[in-house]
């Protein structure tokens, strides 16, 4: 893709060069938002999400450089729960309707400041995190408000290799790309 290739502007570079904790949304950001309800015949629904295998390497990579990764949603899943342990992904906030605190909180856990933790986000509810976050970025669908406030845009949209491109963007920006792509795994 040629616009892989394209130069990330010196203000972004540098403050995507200080990142060491990639949080995301989750609904709409590391998922198309669909939120896919199979009704049972008890009259239950079990819940389905689907999971971008470009951004699932894109997180292993992540990891791989030292990244420390972390999800705040606002709502609660079981399968989102399995594709982050998968993830090897240390930071899962579910039931999170003001994301704010679990922010601050990440922050206390990982022992960074703002400065070094960037966050995905697509609507609304994200953007009081974004605000916060040395490095705000949203989905290449996000609402016209998230991408507003947002440092950076993803040409991705959610759940379509939108938390890959972050994340190539932060180790293309720590100059670590090249070296990285050696040590993609399955």
């Amino acid at each position: 893709m040629a616009s892989r290739s394209a130069k990330i502007p010196p203000a972004l570079k540098k403050r995507a060069a200080q990142i060491q904790v990639v949080l995301m949304d989750v609904d709409g950001t590391i998922t198309d938002g669909s939120v896919t309800l199979l009704s049972q015949p008890d009259g239950s629904a079990i819940e389905i999400k689907s999971f971008d295998a470009h951004d699932g390497q894109g997180m292993t990579l992540g990891r791989t450089a030292g990244l420390r990764l972390g999800v705040i949603t606002g709502r609660e899943s079981a399968a989102l729960r399995r594709r982050m342990r998968e993830m090897g992904v240390e930071f899962v906030y579910e039931k999170q309707p003001h994301k704010v605190a679990a922010f601050e909180e990440v922050l206390t856990r990982a022992g960074v400041p703002a400065s070094a933790v960037a966050f995905l986000g697509d609507d609304l509810p994200d953007i009081p995190v974004m605000r916060l976050a040395g490095l705000a970025v949203a989905v290449g669908n996000a609402a016209p408000e998230v991408k507003k406030i947002a440092h950076y845009t993803t040409k991705a949209d959610g759940g379509k290799g939108a938390a890959r491109e972050l994340i190539e963007l932060i180790l293309k920006s720590k100059g670590i790309w090249e070296e990285m792509i050696e040590k993609a795994r399955a």
